[in-house]
């Protein structure tokens, strides 16, 4: 799958900026506990550099990727689902709209694995899920589609799901899709980091599907602080509290 060509970006979104709370935080202690102030600033400086060096990134990143299930060759059967996660869209240099970095992975992966779908199954249909949580022109799904048709995928295979906000409501609306239908396959695909969250909402419907992982995202450790590492430790952090809120919910009985 040659086509799709990019150099990935950084980004940050509205639901994800943990990191500048985090030190919005630390600014308000400093500006109303004078007597604090040396401790607490010596405090954000050394957990903004262990952030951005990426010796504390790291470990927050392995915490959501490692020992999460990962497919590298997917069973296809005779009607083969293969649901694709919205990552998110941007506005490039020219005011176009365009799937984010982590998106454009699993855009690439999606079709792989259809590609290979292809050769062994009967049928194989791709569902692309992601509304507009952003408020940009134009849902995830709607913007992903001509990404993948250019990569050949077949537009009698392609379905789009443009309705849902986040992973939960993804699991929730896609599982509407299929209830009343029989496939004999189901492969989940989004970035490493967002799988374990993602089976614990799809399993919350009653899907089990086969995990397939586009991108992992590393730290780059080291003493020179860089923006990407503070990326990965927002995306870290964002899934971490996405684990725990899906747990507490259940415990509470809210879903």
């Amino acid at each position: 799958m040659g086509n799709l060509r990019f150099t990935p970006k950084p980004y940050v979104t509205p639901t994800q900026l943990i990191i500048f709370t985090l030190f919005a935080a630390f600014f308000v202690v400093f500006i109303l506990w004078r007597p604090a102030r040396l401790p607490v600033t010596i405090a954000a400086a050394t957990l903004f550099w262990l952030l951005a060096a990426g010796w504390l990134t790291a470990p927050l990143l392995d915490q959501v990727q490692l020992g999460t299930p990962d497919t590298s060759a997917p069973r296809f059967g005779e009607r083969t689902v293969i649901v694709l996660l919205g990552g998110g869209t941007e506005y490039d240099s020219n005011d176009v709209l365009v799937p984010k970095a982590d998106a454009r992975w699993r855009i690439v992966k999606t079709a792989t694995v259809y590609a290979a779908c292809r050769q062994a199954a009967r049928r194989c249909e791709v569902i692309v899920s992601g509304g507009n949580p952003q408020h940009h022109r134009a849902t995830e799904a709607d913007t992903y589609a001509p990404y993948l048709l250019r990569e050949h995928v077949e537009r009698d295979d392609l379905r789009l799901e443009n309705k849902s906000y986040n992973t939960y409501e993804n699991a929730a609306n896609v599982a509407g899709m299929l209830r009343h239908e029989h496939y004999d396959s189901l492969i989940l695909i989004t970035s490493k980091y967002h799988l374990h969250r993602s089976l614990l909402d799809f399993a919350r419907f009653g899907l089990a599907p086969q995990p397939v992982s586009s991108n992992t995202r590393r730290a780059q450790v080291g003493l020179t602080p860089r923006w990407t590492n503070l990326i990965g430790a927002n995306i870290a952090l964002h899934e971490l509290f996405g684990l725990a809120q899906f747990h507490l919910y259940r415990a509470l009985g809210w879903f």
